[in-house]
């Protein structure tokens, strides 16, 4: 497996993109590049890009939104980190037989638009990391 490449953005979740964006934007000075809508998956994303990582402002877009049960439980906070990896299906195979506790067996598209896959918290000392192919 070739190490990740870099952090690709940091998930954040958030109850408002709107209320965030108030000190994100306003008070930081970063600039919203897109917002994502994903009704399948019950979120709506701001991303933010911060030098050459993003940060991704993450509302729940519904009750039983991922995001609304994680902001229910844990409050506004980062969510997770994606890293950046050049061969995510090699990655996944190589941690499945390391015995890593995976959320995803297999890629899935993300909200980039390019394959994403979780590894679970419990893997990773209590972070939830995102692998994504670009």
């Amino acid at each position: 497996m070739t190490p990740p490449r870099q952090i690709a953005h940091i998930g954040i979740a958030v109850r408002s993109i709107d209320e965030a964006l108030g000190f994100y934007r306003d008070q930081l000075g970063l600039v919203v590049s897109e917002i994502v809508e994903l009704p399948e998956r019950g979120l709506r994303i701001a991303m933010l890009p911060c030098g050459e990582a993003i940060l991704e402002l993450m509302e729940p877009a519904g009750d039983d939104s991922q995001i609304a049960g994680f902001l229910a439980k844990r409050g506004p906070g980062v969510h997770h980190l994606c890293l950046k990896v050049d061969d995510i299906d090699g990655s996944l195979a190589h941690l499945h037989e390391q015995g890593v506790r995976l959320v995803n067996e297999t890629a899935e598209l993300g909200a980039e638009g390019s394959p994403v896959a979780f590894i679970h918290p419990k893997a990773t000392g209590g972070v939830l990391l995102e692998l994504l192919e670009e």
